[in-house]
């Protein structure tokens, strides 16, 4: 097997192993609770089954904008992209091996300069850049849910891709619950490292339910 095509089954085997909503998914409603600082805000979001997302009841712009972001980044994890639409016109080949057994996966044709490593069929880091902005995500922990995983513990360290000097970090910490046939986030934790001080977003998650499925 040539280094090229292990590189791309190890990476594809990774990215096949996340947990992603299916084709039936209907989308699913809920009271929402974001809390930051001594502030607390409560509203209503919805995730429709085309995977547009909705929220409602929050009159601060600000927070209802961040609550909207964080809730598109969920749903892009969650959207099940095939392996061949997302990545097939990539070249991929194998970079170092560190001592915690993670293999880096080398990325030629990504138009954002992304690169992975891949350790015990999850992916562990993502390294990417965006324009002003680099930022590598170090996957810590998992929930297995039987038919993937999903990551629940991870930080994001963004810096000037031309000083490399630290802009900011944020450590991450999901919780994700079945509700009928689909695990849902209940609990998502964000504590914001910049500047030398830490800001802790809290946002709760509560009386989820799935929407029906439209009538054919």
């Amino acid at each position: 097997m040539t280094a090229q095509t292990s590189a791309r089954d190890l990476f594809k085997t990774a990215y096949e192993n996340r947990y992603t909503w299916d084709s039936d998914f209907p989308g699913y409603r809920a009271d929402v609770e974001f809390k930051q600082a001594d502030a607390v805000y409560i509203g209503k979001m919805r995730v429709n089954a085309d995977l547009t997302v909705e929220v409602a009841d929050i009159d601060t712009e600000s927070v209802a904008e961040s609550l909207y972001t964080q809730l598109r980044d969920v749903v892009t994890h969650r959207k099940y992209t095939p392996f061949e639409k997302a990545h097939g016109s990539n070249h991929f080949s194998l970079g170092t091996l560190d001592s915690s057994g993670a293999q880096e996966i080398v990325v030629e044709g990504d138009a954002m300069g992304s690169n992975y490593s891949v350790r015990d069929n999850q992916i562990s880091l993502v390294s990417r850049v965006m324009g002003r902005m680099a930022f590598v995500i170090h996957h810590k922990a998992s929930l297995q849910t039987g038919s993937g995983y999903i990551s629940s513990r991870y930080n994001a360290v963004f810096r000037n891709p031309t000083t490399q000097d630290l802009i900011r970090q944020i450590d991450f910490e999901d919780t994700y619950e079945q509700v009928g046939q689909y695990y849902l986030m209940t609990r998502q934790v964000m504590r914001t490292h910049e500047q030398g001080q830490t800001h802790v977003t809290e946002i709760q998650f509560s009386n989820i339910k799935l929407l029906q499925p439209a009538a054919v």
